[in-house]
C-alpha cells in the first residue's frame, strides 16, 4: 500500500471509531443518572445525607457532557481495539500476529480489573481524606471534582495494571529474561513504589498501597508467564529443527 492508501485506511477507521464513540456517548447521556448513583455509593457511605454540590450554573451540564464522553469511550473500546488491530495487522509478521489478540485481550481485562480495584478502594480513600483535616472541617465536594477524582483513580489503576503486559512483551522480544527480572526484584519493587506514588491522583497512602501491592503480585506473575511462553516457544522451535533435520 502507498502512503496515501494508508492514510485513506486510517481515515476510514478513525471515522468508524468516532461514530462508535458518538453512539456510546449518546447512550452514556441517558445512562448518566444511573452511573452517577453507582459512583456516589462510596461517598454516601462516608458522608450519608451529604449531597454533591455545584458552584457554577453550567457545572452540572459540563459534568454530564464529560461523563457521556467517558462512557462513550468505554462503550466503544471493543470497536477501538478492533479498528487498531485491523490497521496494524498488515505490518506484523505471522509470529507477531498470534500474540496480538492475547495481548489486546489481556490489556483490556487488566485495565478493567484495575478500574474495579480503584472503585472498591475509594471508600477507605475518601474516609482518610475526609478525616485527615480534623473535626473542625466539614467537607463539601462539587460533583465535578468528585467524579474527576474517581475517573482519574480508575485511569491510574487501569494503567498501573497494564504493567505485566509490558513485562511479558519485553521478555518475548528478548530485551530481558525471566532470570534477570527475578534478579532485579528489589529494583522492581522500588520502581513499582515510585510509579504508584506518581500516578495515584489522590496522593494518599491507602491508594498508593492498594495500587502497589497488586502491581508487585502482577510483576512476579508476568515473569512466570514470560518464562512459560518462552519455554513453549523454545520447545516448538527445537521440534521444528528436528523435523527439518
Amino acid at each position: 500500500m502507498t502512503i496515501w492508501e494508508h492514510l485513506a485506511e486510517l481515515r476510514a477507521r478513525l471515522i468508524k471509531v468516532i461514530i462508535a464513540v458518538g453512539v456510546g456517548a449518546l447512550a452514556g447521556w441517558f445512562l448518566f443518572p444511573y452511573v452517577l448513583d453507582v459512583l456516589k455509593h462510596p461517598f454516601n457511605e462516608i458522608q450519608p445525607g451529604t449531597p454533591l454540590i455545584a458552584t457554577e450554573p453550567l457545572q452540572t451540564f459540563g459534568l454530564r457532557l464529560k461523563m457521556s464522553g467517558y462512557l462513550g469511550i468505554a462503550f466503544a473500546m471493543p470497536v477501538i481495539l478492533w479498528q487498531l488491530w485491523r490497521f496494524i495487522t498488515p505490518a506484523l509478521y505471522p509470529h507477531e500476529k498470534k500474540y496480538a489478540v492475547p495481548f489486546t485481550a489481556s490489556a483490556l481485562v487488566l485495565f478493567a480489573m484495575g478500574a474495579a480495584v480503584a472503585y472498591y478502594v475509594l471508600n477507605p480513600t475518601l474516609e482518610f481524606l475526609v478525616h485527615i483535616g480534623g473535626p473542625d472541617i466539614q467537607p463539601y465536594y462539587t460533583a465535578s471534582s468528585y467524579i474527576t477524582l474517581i475517573v482519574w483513580m480508575m485511569l491510574a489503576f487501569g494503567v498501573g495494571f497494564e504493567f505485566p503486559v509490558v513485562i511479558v512483551a519485553l521478555q518475548l522480544i528478548g530485551v530481558v529474561t525471566p532470570r534477570r527480572l527475578l534478579g532485579w526484584w528489589r529494583i522492581g519493587l522500588v520502581v513499582i513504589a515510585v510509579i504508584a506514588a506518581v500516578i495515584t491522583p489522590s496522593g494518599d497512602p491507602i491508594s498508593m498501597i492498594a495500587l502497589a501491592v497488586p502491581m508487585v503480585i502482577l510483576y512476579f506473575l508476568s515473569i512466570a508467564v514470560g518464562a512459560v511462553v518462552l519455554a513453549l516457544r523454545g520447545r516448538k522451535q527445537r521440534k521444528a529443527a528436528e523435523a527439518s533435520a
